[in-house]
């Protein structure tokens, strides 16, 4: 930790987490906003007699975007307001940062599954799109599992590290 030298330095450390809080809110309050107007449009498609199926695509479509929206604030939220990066064990991060490259692939695999509703039915060359769209939700996973595979052997060795320097704490793989 950098030694306090006065109120300079407590503002220049807590600016960034307001920073950070306030977009994180912001997120969370447009996500809120987009899977409130889906619903609001599918009971709108109901209620008129409208078209209720593309109503439910466009939807899903929303809420899809909605979650890994919110998944991205609360992401913010941990690494930047909550917790000190710094004082955190290689595995904790590892961790929540394939739960948002997870829940950001996730959002791309329904987004594309969505699209290829909405198109497929009526017109094929508009499929180039959401087979884009598969092949990057495919190379981001992917792309994650190389990153795990290659972490997991550098984590052991600093988190051995980190507990002998610091207790009791224990690795990823349960060693003292």
């Amino acid at each position: 930790m950098i030694k306090d030298t006065g109120p300079l330095d407590r503002f220049l450390e807590m600016l960034p987490r307001v920073v950070f809080g306030a977009i994180a809110t912001i997120l969370s309050l447009l996500a809120l906003v987009l899977a409130g107007n889906a619903v609001i449009q599918c009971f709108r498609a109901v209620w008129v007699g409208g078209e209720v199926t593309e109503a439910a695509l466009v939807g899903i479509s929303y809420v899809v975007v909605s979650v890994a929206t919110f998944e991205i604030a609360r992401h913010l939220t941990e690494e930047e307001v909550v917790r000190r990066r710094e004082k955190r064990l290689a595995s904790e991060g590892r961790r929540s940062l394939a739960r948002l490259i997870s829940t950001v692939a996730a959002a791309i695999f329904l987004e594309a599954l969505v699209i290829v509703f909405h198109v497929g039915k009526e017109n094929v060359p508009q499929l180039i799109y959401p087979t884009l769209l598969l092949i990057a939700g495919i190379l981001i996973v992917l792309g994650l599992g190389v990153y795990q595979r290659l972490s997991t052997g550098i984590e052991d060795q600093v988190e051995e590290k980190d507990v002998a320097e610091g207790g009791n704490q224990t690795s990823r793989s349960g060693r003292k």
